[in-house]
Protein backbone atom coordinates (compact mmCIF):
# COMPACT_ATOMS: atom_id res chain seq x y z
CA UNK A 1 0.00 0.00 0.00
CA UNK A 2 2.94 2.61 0.77
CA UNK A 3 4.05 1.61 -2.57
CA UNK A 4 0.68 2.42 -4.20
CA UNK A 5 0.52 6.00 -1.61
CA UNK A 6 4.12 6.92 -3.12
CA UNK A 7 2.97 6.43 -6.85
CA UNK A 8 -0.01 8.61 -6.07
CA UNK A 9 2.38 10.83 -4.36
CA UNK A 10 4.33 11.05 -7.84
CA UNK A 11 1.23 11.79 -10.05
CA UNK A 12 0.29 14.64 -7.74
CA UNK A 13 3.69 16.44 -7.48
CA UNK A 14 4.21 15.86 -11.45
CA UNK A 15 2.37 19.05 -12.33
CA UNK A 16 5.15 21.15 -10.38
CA UNK A 17 7.47 20.40 -13.28
CA UNK A 18 4.87 21.42 -15.44
CA UNK A 19 5.22 25.16 -16.14
CA UNK A 20 3.23 27.89 -17.50
CA UNK A 21 4.77 31.01 -19.39
CA UNK A 22 1.76 33.23 -19.73
CA UNK A 23 0.03 31.97 -16.03
CA UNK A 24 0.88 32.84 -12.68
CA UNK A 25 1.52 30.13 -10.28
CA UNK A 26 0.16 29.26 -6.90
CA UNK A 27 2.18 27.02 -4.76
CA UNK A 28 1.14 25.22 -1.84
CA UNK A 29 2.94 23.18 0.47
CA UNK A 30 0.48 20.65 1.37
CA UNK A 31 0.61 16.77 3.48
CA UNK A 32 -0.49 13.42 1.86
CA UNK A 33 -4.09 13.04 2.96
CA UNK A 34 -5.35 16.29 1.38
CA UNK A 35 -3.40 16.20 -2.11
CA UNK A 36 -3.60 12.24 -3.17
CA UNK A 37 -5.51 11.24 -5.61
CA UNK A 38 -8.46 9.95 -3.34
CA UNK A 39 -8.26 13.43 -1.35
CA UNK A 40 -10.05 16.90 -2.26
CA UNK A 41 -6.64 18.37 -3.72
CA UNK A 42 -7.38 17.15 -7.28
CA UNK A 43 -10.54 18.63 -7.35
CA UNK A 44 -9.71 21.63 -5.18
CA UNK A 45 -7.00 22.21 -8.16
CA UNK A 46 -9.70 21.88 -10.99
CA UNK A 47 -12.26 24.28 -9.36
CA UNK A 48 -9.59 27.02 -8.71
CA UNK A 49 -7.68 26.87 -11.88
CA UNK A 50 -11.41 26.94 -13.94
CA UNK A 51 -11.62 30.20 -11.96
CA UNK A 52 -8.40 31.88 -11.60
CA UNK A 53 -6.29 31.58 -14.84
CA UNK A 54 -3.37 30.55 -12.85
CA UNK A 55 -1.68 26.94 -12.11
CA UNK A 56 -2.49 25.57 -8.82
CA UNK A 57 0.96 23.35 -7.58
CA UNK A 58 1.14 21.19 -5.15
CA UNK A 59 4.47 20.05 -2.97
CA UNK A 60 3.40 17.38 -0.67
CA UNK A 61 5.37 16.84 2.08
CA UNK A 62 5.21 13.88 4.46
CA UNK A 63 3.06 15.25 7.58
CA UNK A 64 2.06 18.92 8.96
CA UNK A 65 5.25 18.70 11.46
CA UNK A 66 7.64 18.20 7.70
CA UNK A 67 5.86 21.42 6.17
CA UNK A 68 7.03 23.52 9.62
CA UNK A 69 10.56 21.76 9.20
CA UNK A 70 10.84 22.93 5.70
CA UNK A 71 9.51 26.80 6.41
CA UNK A 72 12.06 26.66 9.00
CA UNK A 73 14.70 25.39 6.67
CA UNK A 74 13.85 27.89 3.96
CA UNK A 75 13.47 30.92 5.44
CA UNK A 76 12.20 33.73 3.30
CA UNK A 77 13.05 32.32 0.68
CA UNK A 78 10.74 29.75 0.44
CA UNK A 79 8.86 29.14 -3.16
CA UNK A 80 5.90 28.29 -1.14
CA UNK A 81 3.04 30.97 -1.27
CA UNK A 82 0.46 29.41 0.99
CA UNK A 83 0.62 26.34 3.11
CA UNK A 84 -2.63 23.92 4.18
CA UNK A 85 -2.07 21.08 6.36
CA UNK A 86 -0.97 22.68 9.57
CA UNK A 87 -3.99 22.77 12.73
CA UNK A 88 -5.04 24.57 16.18
CA UNK A 89 -1.96 23.00 17.84
CA UNK A 90 0.90 24.36 15.36
CA UNK A 91 -0.50 27.80 14.23
CA UNK A 92 1.15 29.52 17.34
CA UNK A 93 4.70 27.58 16.45
CA UNK A 94 3.97 28.37 12.49
CA UNK A 95 3.29 32.30 13.34
CA UNK A 96 7.00 32.16 15.49
CA UNK A 97 8.73 31.38 12.58
CA UNK A 98 7.90 35.22 11.36
CA UNK A 99 7.05 34.08 7.73
CA UNK A 100 3.03 33.77 8.04
CA UNK A 101 1.12 37.31 6.56
CA UNK A 102 -2.12 38.10 8.19
CA UNK A 103 -5.04 36.80 5.77
CA UNK A 104 -7.44 40.22 5.89
CA UNK A 105 -9.83 38.24 4.58
CA UNK A 106 -13.69 37.91 5.86
CA UNK A 107 -14.73 35.14 8.23
CA UNK A 108 -18.31 35.68 8.20
CA UNK A 109 -18.77 32.39 6.22
CA UNK A 110 -16.97 30.19 9.01
CA UNK A 111 -19.82 27.83 10.96
CA UNK A 112 -17.17 26.12 13.26
CA UNK A 113 -18.05 24.75 16.73
CA UNK A 114 -15.95 27.39 18.55
CA UNK A 115 -15.41 31.19 17.89
CA UNK A 116 -12.86 32.04 15.69
CA UNK A 117 -10.99 35.61 14.80
CA UNK A 118 -7.65 34.24 14.12
CA UNK A 119 -6.10 37.16 11.73
CA UNK A 120 -3.55 35.21 10.02
CA UNK A 121 -5.20 31.63 9.31
CA UNK A 122 -8.20 30.27 7.93
CA UNK A 123 -9.66 27.28 8.97
CA UNK A 124 -10.57 24.89 6.36
CA UNK A 125 -12.20 21.60 8.32
CA UNK A 126 -12.52 20.30 11.35
CA UNK A 127 -13.24 17.19 13.66
CA UNK A 128 -12.82 15.09 16.69
CA UNK A 129 -9.55 12.97 17.55
CA UNK A 130 -10.52 9.08 17.98
CA UNK A 131 -9.87 5.63 18.22
CA UNK A 132 -11.39 3.67 15.19
CA UNK A 133 -11.26 -0.01 15.16
CA UNK A 134 -11.89 -2.72 13.29
CA UNK A 135 -14.86 -4.66 14.12
CA UNK A 136 -13.98 -7.77 12.74
CA UNK A 137 -11.06 -7.62 14.85
CA UNK A 138 -12.95 -6.16 18.04
CA UNK A 139 -16.32 -6.89 18.66
CA UNK A 140 -16.16 -4.63 22.03
CA UNK A 141 -13.57 -1.77 22.02
CA UNK A 142 -12.52 0.26 25.05
CA UNK A 143 -14.86 3.05 25.85
CA UNK A 144 -12.53 5.17 27.66
CA UNK A 145 -8.60 5.51 28.25
CA UNK A 146 -9.03 3.72 31.45
CA UNK A 147 -10.42 0.71 30.00
CA UNK A 148 -7.87 1.16 27.24
CA UNK A 149 -5.07 0.79 29.57
CA UNK A 150 -6.71 -2.14 31.84
CA UNK A 151 -7.37 -4.03 28.63
CA UNK A 152 -5.89 -7.68 27.92
CA UNK A 153 -2.46 -7.41 26.65
CA UNK A 154 -3.08 -8.72 22.82
CA UNK A 155 -5.08 -5.24 22.30
CA UNK A 156 -2.90 -3.06 20.48
CA UNK A 157 -3.14 0.37 18.98
CA UNK A 158 -1.61 2.55 16.12
CA UNK A 159 -0.67 5.95 16.91
CA UNK A 160 1.57 8.65 15.65
CA UNK A 161 4.77 10.68 16.33
CA UNK A 162 3.90 13.66 17.83
CA UNK A 163 6.91 15.74 16.65
CA UNK A 164 5.92 14.69 13.05
CA UNK A 165 2.37 14.14 12.69
CA UNK A 166 -0.35 16.77 13.80
CA UNK A 167 -3.09 13.80 15.24
CA UNK A 168 0.51 12.69 17.03
CA UNK A 169 0.67 15.79 19.21
CA UNK A 170 -3.59 15.90 19.16
CA UNK A 171 -3.51 12.68 21.34
CA UNK A 172 -0.59 14.47 23.71
CA UNK A 173 -3.16 17.43 24.05
CA UNK A 174 -5.90 15.33 24.23
CA UNK A 175 -4.63 12.61 27.25
CA UNK A 176 -2.92 16.42 29.05
CA UNK A 177 -6.63 17.43 28.45
CA UNK A 178 -8.09 14.38 30.17
CA UNK A 179 -5.17 13.74 33.22
CA UNK A 180 -3.39 16.92 33.43
CA UNK A 181 -0.63 16.32 35.21
CA UNK A 182 -0.79 12.37 35.98
CA UNK A 183 -0.62 12.29 31.89
CA UNK A 184 2.79 11.23 31.85
CA UNK A 185 1.99 8.24 34.58
CA UNK A 186 -0.63 7.34 32.11
CA UNK A 187 1.17 7.57 29.22
CA UNK A 188 4.34 4.98 30.80
CA UNK A 189 0.89 2.48 31.19
CA UNK A 190 -0.51 2.78 27.61
CA UNK A 191 3.10 2.11 26.34
CA UNK A 192 2.22 -1.85 26.60
CA UNK A 193 -1.15 -1.44 24.29
CA UNK A 194 1.41 0.48 21.05
CA UNK A 195 2.10 -1.77 18.28
CA UNK A 196 3.61 1.34 16.35
CA UNK A 197 3.99 5.07 16.21
CA UNK A 198 4.28 6.12 12.94
CA UNK A 199 5.67 9.56 11.15
CA UNK A 200 2.42 10.10 10.03
CA UNK A 201 -1.60 9.41 9.97
CA UNK A 202 -1.15 8.10 6.27
CA UNK A 203 1.80 6.12 7.41
CA UNK A 204 -0.79 4.49 10.32
CA UNK A 205 -3.70 3.97 8.47
CA UNK A 206 -3.32 2.87 5.25
CA UNK A 207 0.52 0.53 5.47
CA UNK A 208 -1.00 -0.71 8.95
CA UNK A 209 -4.46 -0.56 10.33
CA UNK A 210 -6.16 -0.88 6.67
CA UNK A 211 -3.49 -4.09 6.47
CA UNK A 212 -4.82 -5.55 9.72
CA UNK A 213 -2.21 -4.60 11.66
CA UNK A 214 -3.53 -3.91 14.92
CA UNK A 215 -7.33 -3.55 15.78
CA UNK A 216 -7.32 0.27 16.78
CA UNK A 217 -6.06 3.66 15.24
CA UNK A 218 -5.84 7.28 16.38
CA UNK A 219 -7.68 8.54 13.75
CA UNK A 220 -10.50 11.06 13.82
CA UNK A 221 -14.20 10.65 14.63
CA UNK A 222 -15.23 11.45 11.21
CA UNK A 223 -12.72 8.30 9.82
CA UNK A 224 -15.91 6.22 9.58
CA UNK A 225 -17.66 8.08 7.09
CA UNK A 226 -15.26 7.13 4.26
CA UNK A 227 -15.73 3.77 4.86
CA UNK A 228 -19.20 3.94 5.17
CA UNK A 229 -20.17 6.26 2.29
CA UNK A 230 -17.19 5.03 -0.22
CA UNK A 231 -16.62 1.88 0.74
CA UNK A 232 -20.19 0.98 1.68
CA UNK A 233 -19.22 -0.79 4.59
CA UNK A 234 -19.70 -0.71 8.78
CA UNK A 235 -16.66 -2.57 9.43
CA UNK A 236 -14.69 0.72 10.17
CA UNK A 237 -16.32 2.76 13.35
CA UNK A 238 -14.86 5.17 16.12
CA UNK A 239 -15.66 4.75 19.51
CA UNK A 240 -16.76 7.36 21.99
CA UNK A 241 -14.75 7.78 25.14
CA UNK A 242 -16.33 8.38 28.16
CA UNK A 243 -13.59 11.19 29.21
CA UNK A 244 -14.88 13.17 25.56
CA UNK A 245 -12.37 13.95 22.80
CA UNK A 246 -10.24 16.88 21.69
CA UNK A 247 -11.06 18.75 18.99
CA UNK A 248 -8.84 19.84 16.17
CA UNK A 249 -9.50 22.47 13.43
CA UNK A 250 -6.95 22.09 10.44
CA UNK A 251 -5.69 26.20 8.62
CA UNK A 252 -4.03 27.38 6.11
CA UNK A 253 -2.00 30.42 5.89
CA UNK A 254 -0.49 33.10 3.26
CA UNK A 255 3.84 33.58 2.96
CA UNK A 256 4.53 36.60 3.60
CA UNK A 257 7.46 37.04 1.89
CA UNK A 258 5.30 35.89 -1.61
CA UNK A 259 5.27 37.33 -4.46
CA UNK A 260 1.89 35.97 -5.26
CA UNK A 261 -0.02 37.46 -2.26
CA UNK A 262 -3.19 38.56 -4.47
CA UNK A 263 -3.78 35.14 -5.71
CA UNK A 264 -2.83 33.66 -2.34
CA UNK A 265 -5.73 35.61 -1.08
CA UNK A 266 -8.04 34.54 -3.85
CA UNK A 267 -7.51 30.84 -3.04
CA UNK A 268 -8.47 31.88 0.80
CA UNK A 269 -11.43 33.23 -0.04
CA UNK A 270 -11.78 30.43 -2.06
CA UNK A 271 -11.31 27.69 0.61
CA UNK A 272 -14.35 28.80 2.50
CA UNK A 273 -16.80 28.59 -0.59
CA UNK A 274 -18.85 25.59 -1.45
CA UNK A 275 -16.83 24.66 -4.15
CA UNK A 276 -13.70 23.89 -2.07
CA UNK A 277 -15.73 22.87 1.00
CA UNK A 278 -17.62 20.20 -1.03
CA UNK A 279 -14.40 18.06 -1.43
CA UNK A 280 -14.10 17.81 2.14
CA UNK A 281 -16.36 15.84 4.26
CA UNK A 282 -15.63 12.56 1.92
CA UNK A 283 -11.95 13.60 0.64
CA UNK A 284 -10.43 15.22 3.95
CA UNK A 285 -13.10 12.89 6.23
CA UNK A 286 -13.63 15.78 7.89
CA UNK A 287 -16.63 18.78 8.70
CA UNK A 288 -16.60 21.44 6.57
CA UNK A 289 -15.59 24.92 7.97
CA UNK A 290 -19.09 26.23 6.34
CA UNK A 291 -22.29 25.39 6.49
CA UNK A 292 -22.76 22.87 3.61
CA UNK A 293 -26.72 22.40 4.39
CA UNK A 294 -28.32 18.94 2.64
CA UNK A 295 -24.80 19.10 0.76
CA UNK A 296 -23.49 17.32 3.83
CA UNK A 297 -23.42 13.59 3.19
CA UNK A 298 -25.85 12.00 5.18
CA UNK A 299 -23.51 9.16 6.74
CA UNK A 300 -22.09 12.09 8.93
CA UNK A 301 -25.33 11.95 10.97
CA UNK A 302 -24.41 8.26 11.98
CA UNK A 303 -21.11 9.16 13.60
CA UNK A 304 -20.14 9.90 16.77
CA UNK A 305 -20.65 12.93 18.88
CA UNK A 306 -18.90 13.54 21.75
CA UNK A 307 -20.61 14.33 24.97
CA UNK A 308 -17.70 16.47 26.53
CA UNK A 309 -15.06 18.64 24.24
CA UNK A 310 -11.56 19.86 25.02
CA UNK A 311 -9.75 22.51 23.19
CA UNK A 312 -6.76 24.27 24.28
CA UNK A 313 -6.34 28.02 22.63
CA UNK A 314 -3.08 27.73 20.38
CA UNK A 315 -0.53 29.84 22.03
CA UNK A 316 -1.34 27.50 25.33
CA UNK A 317 -0.01 24.52 23.45
CA UNK A 318 2.63 26.16 22.17
CA UNK A 319 3.63 27.35 25.48
CA UNK A 320 3.23 23.63 26.94
CA UNK A 321 4.24 21.66 23.85
CA UNK A 322 8.06 20.82 24.19
CA UNK A 323 7.40 19.27 27.94
CA UNK A 324 4.46 17.42 26.84
CA UNK A 325 6.58 16.01 24.15
CA UNK A 326 9.62 15.18 26.22
CA UNK A 327 7.07 13.79 29.22
CA UNK A 328 5.83 11.53 26.26
CA UNK A 329 9.54 10.41 25.10
CA UNK A 330 10.50 9.70 28.91
CA UNK A 331 7.14 7.80 29.55
CA UNK A 332 7.79 6.00 25.53
CA UNK A 333 11.10 4.79 26.23
CA UNK A 334 11.01 3.66 29.81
Amino acid sequence: MLYRLSLLLLAITLPLATHSADRPELNVYTHPSFAAEWGPGPGVKDAFEKQCDCALNYTVLNSGGDILQRLRLEGTSTPADVVLGLDTATMETALQTGLIGEHKRSLDALALPIEWDDTHFIPYDWGYFAFVYDTQQLSEPPTSFEELISSSDDLKIIIQDPRTSTPGLGLLLWMHSVYGDKAPVKWEQLNDKVLATTQSWSDGYFSLFMNGEAPMILSYSTSPAYHMAVDKTDRYQAVQFEEGHYLQVEVAALIESSQQKVLARRFLDFMLTPEFQKHIPLKNVMYPAIDLGDDLPGVFDRLITPEHTFFLPPADVAEQRRQLVNDWLDAMTR
